[in-house]
């Protein structure tokens, strides 16, 4: 290759993806915490990514690869792959004591939770030996059928053999697989006549890199494919590349270039795969150089690989020093070609607050690149964005830690509102606003508020937060803390919320306990209508707890004492007083002389007549004067009489009618004469 002569262009999303960045850092974080602790053991669940020089060196760095949670121990450190692992792992390592580390991409954890939620039988369009495949597997419901498919043919097979009748799907992706396999196995649905509900969860970032490879392999004499064979996402822009570009080479690493057959090449793309270092990227472009001694320094000043590899790209973290600073703007220092221009518009600054105020000749920031320009103009700057990223980041965080974050309501838009944290908006819909219902949203313009984060769109830089996912979360709380102050025997204050036939559920400061009819009175009730009203505010007892079903009965009669167990404190024979008539039988009627406490009026002391029929003298619900006869506090009974408080018949009448011919008769014990249902 003439140097003077070769044009190398490296794709603009060549190298570590988010996820698997994010993967690496967490197995190093690990490591280094495992050292200051005196070297306890860490593990990966499998390999962490597709790249055996990566996995090596974190296996320098004391992160051990193991094949299943077997090879762990109690107290061990295992860390979760980006590509996700079943649920029974995290189930086994909480069960034996062992430490997860979840690295699982974003991406792919939300395809667990997906298939997670749904009843429908799932498929899955990828490579079923594909360890992610497996794992979104391993989330499924047990209940329905998992089919995995990569072709038409494929699933054709897996509807006759695991779904045989089933006339509704659920489909997902392998995130990493191409848009033409997911639309080749929905087109074989279509044709099958099922219906499918489609989750195109292909990663936005794998789609890109695609698209990019595609793009550069028309253009290009000759394509670098740069990663491990084993990776599947690598492999995949090796067929594109191939498919466009015939000259297409996989490289896994320097050694592996073929100079001889590129170095009549005037073009050279170099594309390469989610799970491959950028210092092996480096390291392979700078091979492509004659002379082997030149360093990436000398390389990126004598070859014109891209002028995105001389200037900053659009959208890259660049740190420089202040150059000069003007009203409107500030000159930054980058160590290239162009200077940076950090407009007043874009940098961060307080109300009131100017740019001199903030920054001074040569000071040091840190700046996003937002248009980068290689002619006459320079490279245009914003703090502000920065600070978009790093608040993205903290939402992100959230959003993985499920911690809460307060944002101010700006405006409603259509379906909800717009909210502010910090420098970035995110939306919250209607639904998400408030635990109630909302109508107008108008109302929350203006407020600050905790929220959760609901939702988030890595590929769009997009986030829904929920505030009624936030105040569920404090009700939790709140109730759980009620839990933890409440015992059984206590007697807390209640209100009466709603009723249902068999009793009423009353609030006791946060959770609602059930009062049973049968515990509202020491008497018989019909409905708890007959001594309660909505909002009473009346003082429980708890009688039990069950917090796994999260239910707690309460008593309302234990408050006041058993009748039976302080008759004598009210009541004597001879007594006259007033009573109701309760029920009514053939030998008598049961008088109530107050909740939970009868007395038997027998046929023969209803009146100084003979009672032929006692429906004919009294009825339900009236109420009589009785004396009290006889009080049998063993057999809880009481005898009544409503003749002996009535006047005595002239002579004639008792001749007509002698008491003589009313025998009185045993009648039945109350217990037996009226049963609790009959009451």
């Amino acid at each position: 290759m003439k140097t003077h002569k070769d044009k190398i262009v490296i794709a603009e999303n060549a190298g570590f993806c988010f996820g698997v960045r994010r993967a690496i850092d967490t197995a190093e974080t690990e490591a280094e915490k495992a050292a200051e602790r005196g070297g306890s053991r860490v593990f990966s669940l499998g390999h962490l990514i597709h790249n055996d020089t990566v996995v090596r060196n974190l296996e320098k760095r004391g992160v051990q690869v193991i094949g299943s949670l077997s090879e762990a121990e109690a107290g061990d450190t295992v860390i979760i792959r980006s590509h996700g692992e079943p649920r029974r792992v995290y189930l086994e390592a909480e069960e034996r004591g062992i430490r997860l580390v979840d690295a699982t991409c974003p991406f792919v954890d939300k395809i667990h939770r997906l298939v997670n939620e749904t009843e429908l039988p799932v498929l899955i369009a990828g490579d079923e030996k594909h360890p992610e495949v497996k794992g979104i597997a391993g989330w499924c419901r047990e209940e329905s059928p998992v089919l995995i498919a990569d072709s038409r043919d494929k699933t054709a097979r897996e509807i006759r053999e695991k779904a045989p009748g089933a006339k509704n799907f659920f489909v997902v992706a392998q995130t990493t697989i191409k848009q033409e396999m997911l639309d080749e196995i929905t087109e074989e649905l279509t044709e099958e006549g099922v219906k499918y509900e489609l989750h195109n969860t292909i990663c936005s970032a794998t789609s890109m890199r695609q698209q990019e490879c595609e793009k550069l392999a028309r253009e290009c004499d000759a394509m670098i494919v740069i990663g491990d064979r084993k990776s599947s996402n690598t492999g995949k822009l090796f067929e594109i590349s191939k498919k466009h570009c015939p000259e297409t080479y996989f490289v896994e690493n320097k050694e592996d270039l073929p100079l001889h057959l590129i170095e009549k090449c005037n073009k050279i793309g170099a594309v390469a795969g989610a799970s491959t270092p950028d210092y092996t990227i480096k390291e392979v472009i700078t091979s492509m150089c004659e002379n082997k001694e030149l360093t990436m320094a000398d390389l990126l000043s004598e070859v014109d690989i891209d002028k995105s590899l001389k200037l900053p790209r659009n959208g890259e973290i660049v740190d420089g020093k202040v150059h000069q600073v003007n009203e409107g703007e500030v000159i930054v220092n980058l160590g290239v070609k162009k200077d940076g221009i950090l407009p007043k518009s874009e940098a961060s600054l307080e109300e009131g607050q100017s740019l001199a105020d903030v920054y001074k000749v040569d000071d040091e920031i840190k700046a996003k690149v937002i248009k980068t320009d290689d002619g006459d103009g320079g490279i245009l700057l914003s703090t502000k964005k920065l600070e978009y990223i790093a608040n993205w980041e903290e939402i992100v965080k959230a959003y993985e830690d499920k911690s809460v974050l307060e944002v101010k309501v700006t405006r409603t838009v259509k379906g909800g509102v717009i909210a502010e944290y910090k420098e970035f908006s995110g939306f919250i819909p209607l639904s998400q606003l408030s635990d109630h219902f909302v109508v107008d949203a108008e109302e929350f313009v203006g407020q600050t508020m905790e929220v959760k984060v609901f939702r988030i769109d890595p590929a769009k830089t997009k986030a829904v937060f929920s505030h009624k996912m936030y105040l569920a979360e404090e009700r939790q709380k709140l109730v759980k803390e009620i839990w933890e102050k409440l015992s059984v025997g206590d007697v807390v204050e209640g209100t009466v919320m709603r009723f249902t036939d068999y009793g009423a559920f009353v609030d006791i400061g946060g959770i609602d306990g059930l009062l049973h009819i049968s515990e509202i009175s020491w008497g018989k009730l019909k409905h708890p209508q007959e001594v309660l009203s909505i909002g009473d505010k009346i003082n429980v007892k708890i009688l039990s707890m069950n917090e796994e079903k999260e239910k707690i009965s309460l008593g309302l009669k234990q408050n006041t004492p058993e009748p039976w167990s302080v008759i004598d404190e009210k009541y004597e024979v001879g007594q006259v007083i007033e009573g109701k008539v309760v029920q009514i039988k053939e030998y008598g009627a049961f008088v109530e002389l107050e909740p939970g406490l009868d007395g038997l009026v027998h046929i023969s002391e209803v009146a100084h007549k003979r009672v032929e029929n006692i429906g004919n003298e009294l009825e339900a619900g009236q109420v009589v004067k009785v004396k009290i006869l006889e009080i049998d506090k063993d057999r809880k009974r009481i005898s009544l009489s409503i003749r002996e408080t009535m006047e005595a018949p002239a002579a004639d009448e008792a001749e007509a009618a002698p008491a003589e011919e009313a025998p009185v008769e045993e009648a039945p014990a109350a217990e037996e004469a009226a049963p609790a249902e009959e009451a």
